[in-house]
């Protein structure tokens, strides 16, 4: 008799537990929104702001294209510390959107495999579909090439960063210079602040062509290179801080979407074609293209095409990279690439 009560009990207990699994609240619920993941490529309260108003334009119009009506379907933003975080996120299911960096969205689509496909591509400047990595230090400085920063301080961004790691690496490896002591600073605007100010020597940042706009019947041309995000705080940063060497190009950042979202692949979908078609529709409005520029240097998107990446995937298979060490970067913080 307390054998069978035992058997009753467990059976209820898994039944109780299978429940439980069916009541998950649905992503795109107000208990468990649709969460997107913004890299952390400059001030985070900045990011946190314009995430803000994309996010309400979006979660409108999905609703609209979902339901039928303005409310519906919930969105949260996430800012991470890293890019690395925004890839783990997507392998545990805490992101089912990330405005990523090129070599991120590589990382975590072809190594780790993880459930995601690139829905947009950014466009940057007068319709550019590519950037690259900037080598900078100051202009006052005697450093006017690659060769001169041998066994100087040099800050890079991210270890999982293309234009701010990854390719500048490679490309000082590939001249034969070793380098002093070492810094990750995390974010593109401190790489050019620490140059800025002296901290370092040298540091590496993304490149984009200067956008060039009429302003009062003349066309003004203004950089869109990392120094540009600390204009505010730097009004001569362009003067201050001169670039000494280029990486070569890089598709520019795909904006990816979570595949495995739903169990029903038609749901999945019908959810990717509502982002694709909001977030469209977000950059083609003033407001969008504003918020858009000033954060992201962003001036337009496009839907993506996964084959472009290919260039860029055989020059990181190419590279002595390990992968692994660059998701276990907490290691790699610590290392300097070469001693004095």
């Amino acid at each position: 008799m307390g054998i069978k009560k035992a058997l009753i009990a467990m059976s209820l207990m898994g039944a109780f537990s299978f429940l439980l699994g069916c009541n998950d609240p649905e992503v795109g619920s107000k208990e468990r929104p649709f969460t997107m993941y913004f890299v952390p490529s400059v001030d985070s309260q900045t990011i946190a702001k314009t995430a803000g108003d994309l996010i309400k334009f979006v979660e409108k119009e999905v609703s609209q294209e979902l339901y039928g009506k303005d409310e519906g379907f919930y969105i949260k933003s996430a800012i991470p510390t890293s890019y690395i975080a925004v890839v783990e996120a997507f392998g545990t299911g805490r992101a089912e959107f990330a405005t990523f960096n090129t070599f991120s969205y590589i990382l975590t689509k072809d190594v780790k495999k993880y459930p995601i496909e690139a829905i947009l591509t950014v466009i940057h400047g007068n319709g550019e579909s590519t950037y690259k990595g900037q080598i900078i230090a100051r202009s006052d400085s005697k450093i006017n090439s690659i060769e001169d920063l041998a066994g100087k301080k040099f800050a890079f961004t991210d270890p999982a960063s293309t234009s701010g790691f990854i390719l500048p690496s490679q490309l000082l490896k590939e001249k034969g210079i070793n380098l002093g002591e070492v810094v990750f600073a995390q974010k593109h605007d401190n790489v050019v602040t620490m140059v800025y100010q002296g901290q370092v020597d040298a540091g590496a940042t993304y490149y984009s062509s200067p956008f060039t706009e009429e302003v009062n019947g003349k066309k003004v041309s203004k950089i869109q290179d990392a120094r540009a995000r600390v204009m505010t705080q730097f009004p001569d940063v362009e003067k201050k801080v001169k670039i000494v060497g280029f990486t070569e190009d890089i598709p520019n950042e795909p904006w990816v979407i979570r595949t495995n979202i739903y169990k029903d692949n038609e749901k999945n979908l019908k959810l990717k074609n509502a982002m694709t078609k909001a977030l469209l529709a977000y950059a083609q409005t003033e407001h969008g293209k504003k918020e858009l520029a000033e954060i992201y240097s962003v001036h337009g998107l496009v839907p993506a095409n996964d084959d472009k990446y290919n260039g860029i995937r055989k020059t990181i298979a190419e590279q002595p990279v390990n992968l692994e060490e660059i998701l276990n970067k907490k290691n790699l913080k610590k290392k300097s690439q070469a001693k004095k």
